[in-house]
């Protein structure tokens, strides 16, 4: 079995008017490619204007930042032109690559959907030799998404990225990395499978999961793996929302930054430098 290596509660903060409850980096630093997850809840408010809400132009470079959408929508522009909105049950991936800034608002739509949006943010780091490629943007709407559905029904995993039983998420990886945004009913179970050398983590949006059939996870708590095992078991204890995520450690430095990640101080200080001289496009919000 993949045992339980530590449970983590996080800390609330704001991003944007997006609150969020900070998961990573932990007390114990990164886990190695993962650099940040965040959970995210915004409620639209009817006396802003929605396009002043959610998050506005930012910069990346060096990594993934992606968003998993439980609820609600976003929608994304970017100074690559990229201009869409993902709903519930889809995922849009971002490889920052040398340089992009984008946005990440409320949909016009929002009160049709709920007018919450409920996301998991997720930062992957990218190895060295890929940090400077051309950034690229990749979203999934939940109809394209690679789902599997358990045969008695309580279970519902997607797959935006990586290999998970007999699926292949859509979007391409630089390294070794499997997501999976699961929704699971009460006393469902489901078993996963990841290579031992992997690091591994489990977080629980609202609800609560039996891990291995002796720990408890409960909403808003990340579980992360030791490395001594390939499997761990999930038992719902009553509806429950939930993500993982498993991948192969870089073993690469990291020089973290605001919005940049590197391998070095001085690529920080680039990477400032290059945004500051419009290296990395500009984003106008219409």
């Amino acid at each position: 079995m993949k045992t339980v290596k530590k449970i983590y509660s996080g800390k609330a903060t704001n991003v944007g008017s997006i609150k969020v409850q900070e998961l990573l980096p932990s007390i114990d630093g990164f886990l190695d490619p993962f650099l940040v997850l965040h959970h995210g809840i915004a409620i639209a408010d009817e006396n802003l204007p929605l396009k002043e809400q959610g998050v506005g132009p930012h910069p990346h470079r060096g990594f993934s930042p992606v968003s998993f959408i439980y609820k609600g929508g976003i929608h994304h522009r970017d100074s690559r032109n990229n201009n869409s909105v993902v709903y519930k049950g889809g995922a849009q991936w971002i490889n920052a690559g040398m340089g992009i800034i984008h946005s990440e608002r409320l949909p016009e739509d929002i009160l049709a959907h709920g007018g919450k949006q409920e996301i998991i943010q997720f930062w992957i780091n990218t190895p060295a030799k890929f940090k400077m490629q051309q950034p690229a943007y990749f979203p999934v709407p939940s109809e394209e998404m690679p789902t599997i559905h358990s045969e008695d029904g309580l279970t519902t995993l997607r797959v935006p990225a990586g290999k998970f039983e007999n699926i292949k998420g859509t979007i391409p990886t630089f390294s070794d990395v499997t997501t999976i945004m699961g929704d699971i009913k009460k006393e469902g179970t489901y078993n996963f499978t990841f290579n031992t050398q992997h690091n591994s983590l489990l977080y629980v949006l609202e609800g609560e999961l039996l891990v291995n059939e002796q720990t408890k996870i409960s909403s808003k708590q990340l579980a992360v793996f030791n490395n001594d095992g390939e499997i761990f078991t999930i038992k719902a204890n009553e509806n429950t929302l939930f993500f993982v995520a498993s991948g192969e450690p870089l073993n690469e430095p990291i020089a973290a930054h605001g919005p940049f990640v590197m391998n070095t101080q001085t690529e920080i200080l680039e990477a400032f430098k290059d945004y500051q001289l419009g290296k990395m496009g500009v984003l106008i919000e219409e």
